[in-house]
């Protein structure tokens, strides 16, 4: 029966896990690679070559999104999305192996899971609240007291000795409910999710087969997975409650609703199997859901031991939209500075540069002169809300941002995405020791290629 159904008296049979620690590697006793080295490497670059651009030019004003130390040490994260009550608890209680543990996340026929749910490791069971896992600098979540007290009520941490959380970090989420209105959640819902799925390194969006009607809280979210195609793993759950052809209806169903929504060349990969204790249903596809079961797995430990070369490629996208964003304001405050003359009006002349940037070729000449991509320029709106709030007069030059000793903020930035990142990437894949990054010393030839980024 499906996980929701109360379970008769004769005890279900349960399905061998074997397949779980073999794939995930649960059982090997081989220590943990010593990236610590990387880290603190990445973290100097992060604070000396990024951040001063950062803070001068308030690019956390614009995209909220201000790397914390926290972030940068975290382990890969995996965010569990869709609609209720169709096994996304359930899932990660079979993969951590909760089922009748006292640690098993609460599961049910009615919209069960009403608060964001971390599950991490620890070396015994704890529950941490929301509030404290905000208060704790250490951890990566302290940026989410911005959405308020109510939202912090509906975060809980869950700490529990497995092998697997050593190495990654569950986010379980509330199920979507259509007609819902956000308000009645009493914080901002959409917001939260977006701020999970910024630093999700993958992404599981759950389906059933009984719910598969796309509402406007699921376009919503799609729309907020824009960009993260590559992160997005679809999973039809529960599939072994159908006979064959009815699961083949259900499928092509899947993909007839989500089509319009994902609007990508290569559709997104579809995992369709039970993730759950109990064995699959007599007569119904066992090899194809073991199989599937296991690429899942397998995609799982890809992230996993990734994770290092996600963590560099993230964070030098973040130091190319630092630099973009300083171009930018530099640019407007350059055209600003041009067009002002003794009698006129500050303000008047700084709304007819807001109001219409492309006449004065702001955006065109970032692109002209630097090798920016026209995909990666913000939002021209954003920036009439940017300056709304920041003053042009409140910024300074990028040429006056520059000091004898420390050289200057935009060559320092332009340092770190064209050499220093890209180095550290390839000490990674040289099978170098983390203390040897330095190119200069070991002449590591030419600047290693970033798979991660999309061509």
């Amino acid at each position: 029966s499906p996980p929701e159904e109360v379970e008769d008296a004769s005890e279900p049979i349960k399905r061998d896990r074997s397949h779980l620690e073999n794939t995930l590697k649960l059982n090997e006793e081989k220590p943990a690679d010593d990236v610590s080295g990387v880290l603190q490497r990445l973290r100097k670059i992060y604070h000396s070559s990024i951040k001063p651009l950062e803070h001068s030019y308030r690019y956390n004003e614009l995209r909220q999104h201000e790397i914390t130390d926290g972030e940068i040490t975290s382990k890969p994260m995996v965010l569990f999305l869709g609609p209720w009550s169709v096994g996304k608890s359930s899932m990660i209680n079979y993969l951590l192996g909760l089922d009748n543990t006292p640690y098993q996340l609460y599961t049910g026929a009615e919209p069960t899971t009403s608060e964001f749910t971390v599950i991490m490791h620890g070396p015994k069971l704890k529950t941490i609240e929301g509030i404290v896992m905000a208060a704790d600098s250490a951890r990566s979540f302290s940026p989410l007291e911005k959405f308020g007290q109510n939202f912090l009520e509906k975060l809980i941490g869950i700490e529990v000795p497995h092998k697997l959380l050593e190495r990654v970090t569950f986010v379980d989420t509330p199920g979507i409910i259509e007609n819902r209105k956000q308000q009645e959640r009493g914080y901002p819902f959409n917001d939260v999710c977006q701020w999970f799925i910024d630093r999700a390194d993958l992404i599981f969006v759950v389906f059933d087969p009984t719910k598969l009607d796309v509402g406007l809280e699921l376009e919503m979210l799609f729309r907020q997975l824009k960009g993260r195609e590559s992160q997005i793993r679809i999973i039809l759950n529960k599939a072994d409650s159908l006979a064959t052809q009815e699961l083949m209806r259900v499928y092509g169903a899947l993909f007839w609703s989500l089509a319009p929504l994902i609007n990508v060349t290569e559709p997104p990969r579809v995992y369709v199997s039970s993730f759950w204790p109990h064995d699959y249903h007599p007569d119904t596809h066992r090899d194809l859901f073991l199989k599937e079961e296991i690429s899942l797995l397998e995609d799982l430990n890809q992230v996993i031991e990734n994770r290092m070369e996600n963590k560099i490629a993230f964070i030098r996208q973040h130091a190319i939209r630092v630099r973009i964003h300083a171009l930018l304001v530099d640019r407007y405050l350059q055209t600003y500075k041009d067009k002002m003359t003794f009698f006129s009006d500050g303000e008047l002349v700084f709304r007819d540069i807001v109001e219409d940037p492309d006449r004065f070729y702001i955006f065109k000449s970032i692109l002209a002169k630097t090798n920016v991509s026209k995909f990666d320029l913000p939002n021209r709106e954003a920036y009439k809300d940017f300056f709304g709030i920041n003053p042009i007069t409140s910024f300074k030059l990028l040429s006056q941002q520059c000091s004898y000793m420390g050289g200057c903020f935009l060559e320092k930035i332009e340092k770190a995405i064209t050499r220093e990142l890209p180095d550290l990437l390839g000490s990674l894949g040289l099978g170098k020791k983390p203390n040897v990054l330095s190119c200069d010393v070991t002449g590591c030839g030419e600047t290693p290629k970033n798979r991660y980024r999309k061509p």
